[in-house]
């Protein structure tokens, strides 16, 4: 079961993520998914919203290997290179993610990513 707190009182508004996630069960966990095919290529080469929905596609398929879904997520990652790149990475993941019942969500800026041209990397933790 998981029960998701989006806006507990005393905590600021929410833009696409649960402030907390609780769940029991099994835990599946995947590593960071970048813009890559599953023929190796880039998608994407500079549009960061395509190279968001490419990561999300790798994610479900990550999940579906191990018996589980999208709405299962109960925590992201986000790994972005430029800031600029923050509204193309919510219009993509909102095609992905349940806007009634969001994951707990970390964003974080770096410097960059392994490969120079990736734009975003994410992991997950699903719950079921």
């Amino acid at each position: 079961m998981k029960q998701h707190y989006l806006r507990p009182d005393g905590l600021p508004p929410t833009n696409g993520y649960s402030h907390a996630v609780a769940h029991d069960g099994r835990m599946v966990v995947v590593s960071g998914q970048v813009p890559l095919d599953e023929a190796g290529n880039l998608v994407g080469a500079s549009n960061a919203e395509q190279q968001t929905a490419q990561v999300f596609r790798n994610i479900t398929s990550a999940l579906a290997a191990a018996g589980v879904g999208l709405d299962d997520v109960v925590k992201l990652t986000v790994y972005l290179t430029d800031r600029a790149d923050l509204d193309a990475f919510r219009r993509a993941r909102d095609r992905y993610i349940d806007p009634v019942r969001p994951p707990a969500s970390s964003l974080v800026l770096v410097a960059g990513l392994i490969n120079p041209d990736f734009r975003v990397e994410i992991d997950a933790f699903a719950a079921v």
